[in-house]
């Protein structure tokens, strides 16, 4: 460490960093944490998360802020880099007892000024429906914890439903309930609907309708975040037995898998277009996975520690015709301009044709870029570009541009993984630097571009000209992450409609839908020791994925450690997880310390990015100039001890 450049210099936390568009920095005045800004003891609770809506009123400030921080959950007006944060007046504010809130997720077609659904998940297995400016809890589902009795990882409404929505548990289950419908005074009885490589989806066998409508048994261990795709149509899961599972979530389909280089997968999210995956976690990287070619195509090295959110920026993310090579240069507002996504189809047609144009030598190149960041408990952000020369490794650079790996037998990818590095040795003795725009090997070249026929289609079918295909309008902001992030609102990808969002045209699981897949699938058989195996993990696993001090959960995690080495041992090199000089290694265009506790919250927002560490203080970064008037009211009374 001490030869990177002094001990002093690496700690120090950063206030703001540059990139292509200019410089982001941190609005000190527009932190948003519990009233008292006392740094949260962390030690032992849930995650921080923040959930973000938009309520429409007529004020033009419609955003709303949620947050939890050990046993509370607040609610506020979310200012953003208009106005300084005034943590004095939450709109609500709960403390739960012999509980913990871990994560939430709101409705953002019913959000209203009056009213908004915000489902809040917790450490018990309980979800809540609250109506935060209501101030009502409508309903509490697995109340007496009968459906599930592990901590909930994950909580989001299906996109376009406003009754449905899905629940992760560190059990590996997921459950699809629906707010019209109470859970019953006595355990649920399943009757097997589908049944896949390593999943099986059950409907809940009763009379009269109620929850859960499925329950999802999705790998081994927990499952630690799940992200519906742009469309709505896909399900991304990442669980702690290090694979990520897609499924076309309407007919409860596999349509890919991928394995991690190491250890479990913690976060996951899409692109903005639905082409790409990203998902990070134990091993340290970020990996990407191509959703049509069912593929890793990179991964990127920059975290230290595991990675705990992935988000992309939908706001930097762009397909544009590119004219001979150049930086960007000009205003803020016309560097949106050219990198916002057509809005409505016809836009959107008009991208995919630029798309096939790529091709051709008289049509102008296209420059395609997807920026997506990270976050990870080694209190780091990272910033990534994912461009041409690695999603079309095989055809000419519409610009000059080389993407240089440095790797180094001082900082293998993965602290700790000695198995896995022992057996695919990812690097030399020496420093080396290699280019990876003309000798990128990839396990199965795919020469048609995205999106030029129906075979890569995002619906994953022979439908060209859909325009899934196409990219879409620029997504609303959205909660991950995660998003999740949002994520992560995934942001992740949980399409948190901000405004003018597109509507899903995606079919639901509806009460139809399960009642037709009953009869369908009622020939299918359970074998029994698949039936055993379900029912031990659910029993041996139902409190992994949250590391805590209680025994019962290191032996747990010591018993899904060795089998995960040799599970490792079979995927290594293989489609599911290739070695690492088969693919190639990005590198972050900006790695910075950003805070003192390892962080938990990415998400981009318009003019902003949110971050959010585990001491419960949630930072705004301002885009490039998007300042605004803020940093000359406050020029540098910072409210809190957290940033240097």
């Amino acid at each position: 460490m001490a030869a990177e450049g002094g001990g002093k210099e690496m700690n120090e936390i950063k206030t703001q960093f540059t990139t292509r568009e200019g410089v982001y920095k941190l609005l000190t005045h527009s932190e948003y944490s519990r009233p008292n800004r006392v740094p949260f003891n962390s030690q032992g609770s849930n995650p921080v998360k923040v959930s973000f809506v938009n309520v429409n009123d007529q004020s033009g400030n419609g955003d709303r802020i949620c947050f939890n921080v050990g046993r509370e959950l607040y609610f506020y007006i979310y200012k953003g880099v208009r106005k300084a944060a005034d943590l004095s007046k939450p709109i609500d504010k709960r403390i739960y007892k012999g509980t913990q809130p871990t994560c939430h997720d709101f409705n953002p077609l019913t959000a209203t000024a009056e009213s908004v659904s915000l489902l809040v998940g917790f450490s018990a297995g309980q979800v809540q429906l609250i109506d935060p400016i209501k101030k009502e809890t409508s309903k509490l589902f697995n109340e007496e914890r009968l459906i599930d009795k592990s901590r909930v990882t994950c909580v989001r409404w299906v996109p376009g439903s406003e009754s449905l929505f899905l629940v992760g548990h560190s059990s590996g289950s997921l459950y699809l309930y629906n707010v019209e419908h109470t859970c019953g005074t006595t355990p649920p009885h399943y009757q097997l609907l589908k049944q896949g490589d390593s999943y099986a989806v059950h409907t809940c066998k009763s009379k009269s309708a109620r929850n859960p409508l499925l329950r999802w048994t999705v790998g081994e261990g927990a499952l630690n975040e799940f992200a519906f795709s742009p469309d709505g149509k896909f399900l991304a899961c990442a669980s702690q037995d290090g694979f990520l599972r897609v499924f076309g979530f309407d007919a409860a389909e596999l349509h890919g898998t991928m394995k991690s280089y190491f250890g479990g997968l913690l976060c996951v999210c899409w692109s903005p277009d639905g082409r790409y995956i990203v998902a990070g976690g134990e091993d340290d990287l970020v990996t990407v996975w191509s959703f049509s070619d069912c593929r890793v195509i990179a991964r990127g090295h920059g975290h230290k520690s595991w990675v705990s959110v992935v988000a992309f920026d939908n706001c930097t993310t762009s397909v544009e015709d590119s004219d001979p090579p150049a930086e960007f240069s000009g205003s803020d507002e016309e560097f949106h301009e050219q990198t916002h996504f057509g809005a409505g189809r016809d836009r959107a047609n008009s991208s995919q044709s630029r798309l096939s144009k790529r091709n051709s030598t008289d049509g102008r190149p296209v420059s395609v870029t997807y920026r997506f960041g990270s976050v990870g408990q080694d209190t780091q952000l990272c910033l990534w570009d994912l461009t041409e020369d690695i999603l079309f490794p095989h055809l000419p650079l519409s610009r000059a541009r080389t993407h240089t790996n440095v790797m180094s037998a001082t900082s293998p990818p993965a602290a700790g993984a000695a198995t896995a590095t022992a057996t695919a040795p990812p690097t030399t003795t020496t420093t080396t630097t290699t280019t990876t725009t003309t000798t990128t090997p990839t396990p199965t070249p795919n020469p048609n571009l995205p999106g030029t026929n129906g075979n890569n289609s995002v619906s994953g079918g022979s439908n060209s000209g859909n325009p899934a295909n196409s990219l879409p309008a620029p997504l609303p902001r959205s909660n991950s992450l995660p998003h999740s992030s949002n994520p992560a609102a995934g942001s992740t990808p949980n399409s948190h409609t901000g405004g003018g969002g597109t509507t899903k045209g995606s079919s639901i699981m509806d009460s139809t839908f399960i009642a037709t897949g009953v009869s369908k699938f009622a020939t299918l058989s359970l074998h029994e020791t698949r039936k055993d195996r379900h029912e031990k993990d659910h029993k041996r696993n139902h409190s992994m994925g949250h590391i805590s001090s209680k025994s019962s959960d290191k032996l747990n995690q010591l018993s899904s450690a060795r089998t995960a080495k040799a599970d490792a041992a079979k995927t290594l090199g293989t489609l599911l997880c290739p070695r690492m000089e088969e693919v190639p290694l990005l590198e972050p265009l900006v790695c910075k310390k950003i805070a003192h506790e390892r962080l938990t919250v990415l998400i981009f927002l318009e003019d902003c990015l949110v971050t959010a560490c585990q001491e419960g203080f949630i930072c705004t970064w301002a885009r490039p100039g998007k300042v605004g008037l803020l940093s000359s009211q406050n020029p540098a009374n910072s409210p809190s001890g957290t940033v240097v």
